[in-house]
């Protein structure tokens, strides 16, 4: 399923540009104008709920944090469990871990260990609202593999084109990004 170029709009015109952050030369992508505007998070959550209401999915896995809000309302609205891909230290339970660079640095994701044992080969979309380089969405697709489960997809609601992000990804799992900003 693609969205119309109506839906596009409406969702493309509901998220704000911030020059210079966090730092200098960055134009952040912020989505909380997209929240706060109940007809284009509406649009935004039907189109999902329609592309993968037939995936035959078990979990919807969101990447902290801004991946939370998107992955459990579709969770809820598909009536699957939801499973959070955390920042280190920030599970209760054993968990998992996998590091990735940054272009500053490097950082680490984890899940707990048992995240997606109830079902056999699990079938898991990761979700976020944004891919850049891919860092943390490849460590996350390598955790949801590393518990034994299959990651399916992995879905933004904003890809950015002019990084090797999607492209890298896709070397593990099928990637869909609503819309392509440059």
């Amino acid at each position: 399923m693609v969205l119309s170029k109506t839906e596009r709009k409406i969702i493309e015109d509901s998220i704000r540009d911030i020059k210079d952050f966090p730092k200098p030369g960055i134009v952040f992508k912020d989505i909380t104008t997209l929240l706060n505007n109940k007809e284009a998070y509406g649009v935004l959550m039907n189109h999902l709920y329609q592309r993968y209401k037939e995936y035959n999915l078990d979990y919807i896995a969101g990447i902290d944090a801004r991946g939370f809000i998107f992955g459990a309302a579709l969770a809820q609205m598909l009536g699957l469990g939801f499973v959070p891909i955390r920042k280190k230290g920030k599970l209760p339970y054993t968990t998992i871990s996998e590091k990735y660079s940054l272009e500053y640095g490097v950082d680490e994701v984890e899940v707990h260990i048992d995240a997606f044992s109830e079902i056999p080969n699990a079938r898991v979309l990761i979700i976020d609202d944004l891919i850049a380089t891919g860092g943390t969405a490849n460590a996350a697709a390598t955790l949801v593999k590393q518990t034994g489960a299959e990651c399916v997809e992995a879905c933004f609601i904003i890809g950015l084109g002019f990084l090797d992000g999607i492209k890298n990804l896709e070397e593990k799992t099928d990637v869909y990004s609503l819309i392509e900003m440059d």
